[in-house]
């Protein structure tokens, strides 16, 4: 009777805890925010979707698929009703996608827009608004798979015609020109390698020693014209105190100064001194000329005394000295 009441009391125990799981799992999984309903209608096929399958706006969770089955307005269509939280930016241009979770082939709504301003597009749950479903990947691919598939189908013929057997022979033939001329490329190598050691090694010693000598004839260069420099700069010194005050070219203006004005007082008293005392023994000289012309031709004049004038040139009895009598 005891083991009955355990074992009564262990069951009560046991569906209390997993009721109580329950309501925590109802607790944590429950909606607080507000949703609006869109619907999605399209024939295209929606393979992998199912109820509460993810909403995204741009990669973030923004609500659930909440139903898939067909439009009784559009004959082959489906219909899928959405439930996107009002904070959504759900716009006109709203428009969505059908992705794939990884391998699984499950698929979600990735809903996007044109990413411009849009008027918001107002939810309406007795006639909930439609967002248009643009072709996925996937989609995509079945509609161009005829195409690729052909493409594919021609690459591939075209590969079976360059590997025949014809153009293995001369892709056989051409790696054996390529060998051949590896061979030869490598006979060439060694060939320039010998120039090399034997005419280009000498040249470039000789280079060398002639680069040595260039730079010891820059060094004596060099040196030239630091000497230069310097008598440069010693001449430099040399101008500087000839031209400094006091110096041999100032005292060399100063004489020239005191020469000038002492030629310019000898000419102009000096000189005319000179000049009347030349004048008058001038006619001293001529005087005493005369005089001894006079003595000359008259000496007894010394002790007679000079007598009668003797007439000059053209007064009366003039005769020409040593003129016929």
């Amino acid at each position: 009777m005891e083991n009955k009441a355990h074992a009564l009391a262990a069951g009560i125990f046991v569906a209390v805890l997993t009721a109580l799981v329950l309501v925590l799992a109802a607790w944590l999984t429950r909606d607080t925010g507000i949703r609006d309903i869109y619907a999605i209608s399209t024939r295209e096929a929606v393979t992998g979707l199912q109820e509460q399958a993810a909403v995204r706006f741009r990669g973030v969770d923004v609500g659930k698929v909440t139903s898939v089955g067909f439009d009784p307005t559009s004959p082959g269509s489906v219909l899928v009703k959405l439930a996107v939280d009002r904070e959504a930016p759900i716009t006109r241009d709203t428009f969505a996608v059908l992705s794939f979770q990884g391998v699984t082939g499950l698929a979600f709504v990735q809903l996007s827009d044109e990413g411009r301003p849009s008027p918001r597009l107002e939810p309406n749950d007795a006639e909930p608004p439609r967002i248009p479903l643009r072709p996925g990947i996937l989609a995509k691919l079945e509609a161009r798979g005829d195409v690729i598939l052909e493409q594919v189908e021609q690459v591939t013929v075209r590969i079976n015609k360059m590997l025949g057997d014809e153009n293995q022979a001369r892709v056989a033939s051409a790696l054996d020109n390529v060998s051949k001329t590896a061979a030869s490329t490598s006979l060439l190598v060694q060939r320039l390698d010998q120039t090399v050691a034997q005419r280009i090694d000498p040249l470039l010693t000789q280079a060398g020693t002639t680069l040595t000598n260039v730079q010891r004839n820059l060094d004596d260069v060099g040196r030239a014209a630091a000497e230069v420099n310097g008598t440069a700069a010693e001449f430099r010194r040399a101008a500087v105190a000839i031209n400094a005050p006091d110096g041999p070219i100032q005292r060399l203006s100063q004489g020239s100064d005191a020469f000038s004005q002492a030629a310019d007082v000898f000419s102009r008293s000096t000189l005319p001194r000179v000049n009347r005392t030349l004048d008058e023994a001038n006619r001293t000289v001529r005087s005493l000329g005369r005089a001894v012309d006079e003595l000359t031709e008259n000496p007894q004049a010394l002790l007679y005394g000079d007598g009668t004038a003797r007439p000059g040139p053209g007064e009366p009895g003039f005769s020409a000295p040593g003129a016929a009598r």
